[in-house]
């Protein structure tokens, strides 16, 4: 199955070097379709660029406090320059903590050819 999902320049930019291999999302109807095999295309949204990608692997947590501690925060898209500041909550930013709980969280693990 293909889906198909919108990212910022930064992240895009980060997937497609192969820095970040994990996608943090909410774990929601549209996330939970997601299977391992999966095609995910990527799209950038302020360029309009795709990037297809290939889900290696799916982690699911209840929170994004929970995520941060079982996964590497550096393949997760953060650098060694701010890896120091990484908080869970740098998540509400698009998540919501009512969203949190009523979903759980998702960090796909994904492979570009």
């Amino acid at each position: 199955m293909t889906h198909n999902m919108k990212l910022h320049s930064s992240p895009f930019e980060k997937i497609k070097s192969g820095e970040k291999t994990i996608e943090l999302r909410l774990y929601d109807e549209k996330r939970r379709q997601i299977k391992v095999g999966d095609k995910i295309i990527f799209t950038n949204t302020t360029t309009g660029e795709t990037l297809n990608t290939t889900v290696a692997k799916l982690h699911r947590f209840d929170d994004f406090e929970e995520l941060y501690k079982s996964l590497p925060l550096l393949q997760c898209g953060y650098t060694p320059e701010d890896i120091d500041k990484a908080k869970p909550s740098d998540m509400e930013q698009y998540y919501s903590l009512e969203e949190q709980k009523k979903y759980g969280v998702i960090g796909i693990e994904l492979c570009v050819p």
